[in-house]
């Protein structure tokens, strides 16, 4: 079905950002970038797929249903995305709160170009349609680009964004307090509460945006998407969900805490973090929330912790992370531990239906593709799909950009204290649309 051709490239930073220059040219794209870090689960170090050969985009009705019979069908490389209110056609929920980015629900492309990073080694596979194009893309790529500007042009046509808050302080404190009222009512142990941050008649060029985002936090899932006039900037530390073969990985993130210039400051952060009974509470939450759901598709007995909040450190924040892992019988859809595990635990709360319901209830703005997961299927039926956080969404036609950021809330929470993890969580974010 594709046609495959290995070319070994002498600078592969530079060919990186030549290639992203190069695939602008498509309507759609999707490019997830590892920026070279080390993780035990991998197998790529970058990913481009360009140009939909054919395409499945749908509402929450029915959604995972069709994903399966598009994958089932396919069997072939595809790509796309999963929003959050895919937990409408999961759960009885509903998702009500405004909504200015008008995404789709959800949707997915089987690309005619394929193009995989692993060291220096470039595989280009093309349908074969357009697998004769593969020698002239290659050498095209090396005209582009190689470096990025990521100063603010003061002539750009789009100016200063300026970002308004979707909630004041004191409400998004009010809210806090009401959250913890169902927590200490025992409605929920812990509850992901998120805010929104954005820009009306406002302009970005994506492209720009995306390299200084990923500039400033150079994390593992780091994603560039675009479909038509609608685009994902992407900067997440955190996979959802990796499926290896009939091994299930999900990796979790829960607990939060800055960085800071000085050495031996930044190694007392990290010491703090890991003996903070708050965040590692929440993280223990939402690795037994993980445990159970990957426990329905999973053979008996086969899941495990196989590491328990570890903290990593990345360019601007620590994050701690634990591993939970299962196997899966060979007749198991890849779609099924997808439906039977959405949305992540991480995002959501415990229990987790109830949980959504009062999200639901004390946000604001709908969720949309925030929180939701993109990522890629292989012919296998093997897939691997990043957690959406740490990233802007952006309407191009509709003139709307958009950031959500959010904490888990447990009793320990202290509404000041949970409004400036927000704040910090967000600063990267605001840092590249303001130019601060």
């Amino acid at each position: 079905m594709r046609s495959v051709e290995k070319y070994t490239v002498e600078d592969p930073s530079e060919f990186k950002i030549r290639l992203l220059h190069w695939a602008q040219q498509f309507e759609d794209v999707v490019w997830l970038d590892s920026n070279n870090y080390s993780q035990q689960y991998s197998s790529y170090d970058a990913v481009l797929a360009v140009d939909a050969f054919t395409s499945i985009r749908t509402d929450y009705h029915g959604s995972f249903d069709k994903l399966k019979e598009y994958q089932e069908q396919t069997a072939d490389w595809i790509f796309g995305y999963l929003s959050y209110d895919l937990k409408n056609d999961v759960e009885n929920l509903v998702s009500k709160n405004s909504d200015s980015l008008n995404f789709p629900d959800l949707y997915f492309f089987q690309p005619k170009k394929l193009l995989l990073f692993k060291d220096n080694l470039l595989e280009m596979h093309y349908l074969r349609m357009v697998d004769d194009e593969m020698e002239e893309d290659f050498k095209l790529i090396h005209t582009f680009p190689d470096c990025v500007d990521l100063s603010h042009n003061e002539d750009s046509p789009c100016g200063k964004v300026k970002i308004s808050l979707s909630i004041t302080k004191d409400v998004y404190k009010d809210k806090v307090k009401k959250m913890l009222s169902h927590i200490h009512r025992g409605d929920i142990y812990e509850a992901n509460f998120c805010q929104e941050f954005f820009a009306k008649d406002s302009c970005i060029d994506p492209l720009q945006t995306y390299y200084h985002l990923n500039d400033i936090s150079k994390p593992p899932f780091a994603t560039f998407f675009k479909m038509g006039d609608l685009f994902l900037l992407s900067a997440s530390p955190e996979r959802y969900l990796r499926k290896e073969g009939q091994k299930i990985i999900s990796q979790p993130i829960k607990g939060t805490s800055k960085r800071s210039d000085n050495d031996s400051e930044d190694k007392k952060m990290i010491e703090d973090l890991e003996k903070d009974p708050k965040e590692r509470s929440e993280n223990v939450m939402i690795v037994d929330l993980v445990r159970n759901d990957l426990s329905r598709t999973a053979i008996k007995g086969s899941v495990k912790v196989e590491e328990l909040c570890k903290v990593y450190s990345f360019k601007q924040v620590h994050q701690m992370i634990s591993t939970v892992v299962s196997e899966i019988s060979s007749d198991t859809s890849p779609v099924e531990v997808l439906k039977t595990t959405f949305p992540m635990g991480s995002m959501t709360g415990a229990p987790k239906i109830s949980a959504m319901q009062i999200i639901e209830d004390l946000e604001e703005s709908k969720r949309g593709l925030y929180s939701g997961a993109v990522g890629y299927f292989t012919p296998e039926g093997d897939f691997d799909f990043n957690v959406v956080i740490r990233s802007i969404l952006y309407n191009e036609t509709q003139n709307y950009i958009s950031y959500t950021v959010g904490g888990a809330i447990t009793a320990k929470s202290d509404p000041d204290k949970e409004y400036e993890e927000c704040l910090l969580k967000a600063k990267a974010m605001r840092e590249v649309l303001e130019g601060l």
